[in-house]
């Protein structure tokens, strides 16, 4: 007893530091955010030595056990790699709100004809109108003086629709002859029918807020920055949130990525361009010949191109722009996938971080696309380990006793599970970060095998978007590869429990019995993410506004681009099915009056009443339904989920499990 005790120790070290230190401290101070990462590096290379030295090298020379130790060593390093260097990259952090702020007093105190061009360009290839019309008039819309803003449509199906809509909208429509090097090679296009000293980036669905100029071309005041990159956020719920039921209470798959990773390597000078919702010095495109064209992911390829002519990619975290999340789990890996096999082609190329001129060690080292890497590799080796252990003995160390794992491996997984509970509070919970990493584990860990085979193997695919979700869909493959590491995992476990077909034996055994019950729950919350919910394309923004329904007062409570929901007194009665609507801002329009429904809702100052809620629908047309683009999606709304609920999570995740769904 008193072993297990000593044994939990470092466990308890771990837990009074987190409470006594990060859990009270800032994260948005580097000095907090290097303390911290740097203890729990300590934690991982002390696990790391005691692996190599008790657990491996020990080992019995010969043998099936021996290489399946090794492998799986070797495997952890890497795992260990790809942890060092996110803890660097986290010990580091910067908000560049303030900088903006200050450079835009100066940048704009200029007069009006000295301000820059800037050329927005808009590159399409299937996306519908309404798709299309919200990214047009958003760029049209910009708040930026008109004689020095154009916007290029650049129309890679030379659709004659799109070329009318663009005349009617007074934005430029630009085709050619070809599809080579599909969205780089349209872009470069762009660049010889257009003169902007500037050039903002917009995929087809994203639109820009309307002061998105103004929070970013200050930042080219500095010479040396060739790329200015703001986050992406979405006014749809990703496949993620919507097949797991937590659309309104999980955050979508990339917040991670763009509000707590994007920032750090901005810190550390190693941001890199995503594309959409970016803009670019023009000079500092000539300066490299253009967009690349050698990889799929022209974006990170262009900040490893600029950075070899001494260009910068700087990063400001502020929602300036909103567009559509993959729809479904076709486009989620399409984009996934794309995204991937452009990282490794990096590596292959004379501008990749590898061979690039003027990069420095440290901005080679975290340009390496490690994480695409490593991070599947490890996650089915995590699934492998129990089966192989329960099913043929194999041992995946040379076990001592449990009180050495339990203090070398606990306060490891501790302290960096914690770290990410301080760093990424709102955008990670342990279980359900891993189970939806596992879910992409079977289609995109041989999409990393194929891509260092043969990493010019695939064209450029588009990701679909407008495609929407009107029918059950589901991951066959996906879900049979779950199916089966539940089985199998299962079907050790009791093959084990009976004495008679018992093969193993030992103290491993209670840590294998705990990491399979780990497993399978991760996989069985995986295993929900395969079935697609059926869910509208475009989601209304939640509003407190007043509104009037004919003459009736009330408070608009839903809206979107073709559909509202305003609360009234329950007293009120209406002649007709069809009603006028007025809006702040907007003409009274017509409106048919669908469903009705009946709830409590606070609409006056007497507090809390019996409402009704009314449904309407409406269909707008010409510069009234460009006001409500303009209204809804150029700045004043958002989706955000700043906090996350974990007992609203577990529960959704419960009802999700036997096919409900809970509205929150």
């Amino acid at each position: 007893m008193v072993q297990y005790l000593v044994a939990l120790v470092p466990t308890f070290l771990v837990l009074a530091f987190f409470f006594l230190g990060p859990f009270n401290w800032s994260r948005h101070h580097t000095w907090t955010r290097a303390v911290t990462c740097a203890f729990v590096g300590a934690f991982a290379l002390r696990y790391m030595f005691w692996r190599l030295t008790e657990t491996v090298l020990p080992y019995p020379d010969g043998g099936p056990s021996f290489y399946w130790v090794w492998i799986l060593f070797i495997a952890e390093i890497l795992a260990c790699v790809e942890v060092i260097l996110f803890l660097v990259l986290m010990s580091r952090y910067v908000d560049r709100s303030a900088e903006a702020d200050r450079l835009a007093r100066v940048f704009f105190a200029r007069e009006q004809r000295e301000l820059p061009t800037v050329d927005v360009f808009i590159p399409t290839y299937n996306e519908p109108l309404d798709v299309l019309e919200r990214t047009i008039i958003g760029a049209r819309s910009l708040d930026y003086p008109a004689d020095k803003l154009n916007v290029y449509v650049l129309d890679d199906q030379r659709r004659d629709w799109l070329k009318a809509y663009c005349q009617e909208k007074n934005v430029i429509h630009v085709t050619r002859g070809d599809n080579s090097h599909a969205k780089a090679g349209n872009m470069n296009n762009g660049l010889k029918v257009s003169s902007g000293e500037f050039i903002a980036i917009f995929d087809a669905d994203f639109v820009p807020y309307r002061h998105f100029l103004r929070r970013t071309l200050p930042f080219f005041s500095d010479g040396s920055i060739g790329i200015v990159q703001t986050p992406q956020h979405f006014f749809n719920v990703d496949p993620v949130q919507s097949n797991l039921g937590l659309e309104n209470i999980w955050p979508d798959e990339q917040r991670l990525f763009f509000d707590e990773i994007a920032p750090s390597r901005d810190a550390w000078d190693v941001s890199f361009c995503c594309g959409s919702c970016s803009i670019a010095r023009r000079e500092a495109v000539d300066a490299i010949g253009g967009f690349p064209t050698e990889s799929i992911t022209e974006d990170l390829l262009t900040t490893l191109s600029m950075l070899n002519k001494g260009y910068k990619t700087r990063y400001l975290n502020e929602r300036l722009s909103m567009g559509l999340a993959a729809e479904n789990l076709t486009g989620y890996f399409v984009q996934r996938e794309r995204w991937c096999q452009g990282g490794i082609q990096t590596l292959y190329l004379y501008n990749g971080p590898l061979r690039g001129p003027g990069l420095t060690l440290f901005q080679r080292i975290m340009f390496l696309p490690a994480s695409w890497l490593v991070q599947y590799l490890v996650r089915f080796t995590i699934l492998l380990v129990p089966i192989v252990y329960l099913w043929f003995g194999l041992l995946p160390l040379y076990f001592t006793d449990i009180a050495d794992y339990v203090s070398h491996q606990v306060p490891l997984l501790a302290a960096y599970f914690l770290l990410m509970l301080w760093i990424t509070p709102t955008r990670y919970l342990p279980v359900i970060s891993s189970a939806v990493g596992t879910f992409s584990t079977f289609r995109m860990l041989p999409t990393v095998v194929s891509s260092l085979v043969r990493p010019f193997g695939k064209p450029f695919r588009v990701t679909p978007k407008g495609s929407s979700n009107e029918a059950n869909q589901f991951d066959r493959y996906s879900f049979a590869w779950i199916a089966i590491m539940i089985t199998v995992t299962v079907l050790g476990l009791l093959v084990n429990v009976v004495p008679e077909t018992s093969h193993v034996q030992g103290q491993f055994s209670p840590v294998a019995a705990w990491w399979s019950g780990i497993n399978i729950v991760v996989l069985l919350i995986a295993s929900l993410i395969c079935f697609e919910k059926p869910r509208r394309l475009f989601h209304a923004f939640k509003l407190d506004e007043s509104a009037v329904v004919d003459d009736v007062p009330g408070q608009i409570v839903s809206l979107a681009l073709d559909k509202a929901v305003v609360a009234v007194p329950s007293m009120a009665r209406f002649q007709s099915k069809s009603v006028m609507l007025k809006l702040p801002g907007f003409a009274p329009f017509e409106a048919e009056l669908g469903q009705v429904t009946q709830r409590r809702s606070s609409i006056s100052r007497g507090g809390d009443k019996q409402a009704y809620y009314l449904h309407l629908y409406f269909e707008l047309s010409g510069a009234a339904r460009d006001s409500m683009i303009v209204k809804l999606y150029t700045g004043q709304y958002s989706r955000d989920i700043r906090d996350i609920d974990k007992v609203a999570v577990s529960l959704n995740l419960l009802l999700r499990s036997f096919g409900r769904t809970r509205t929150l």
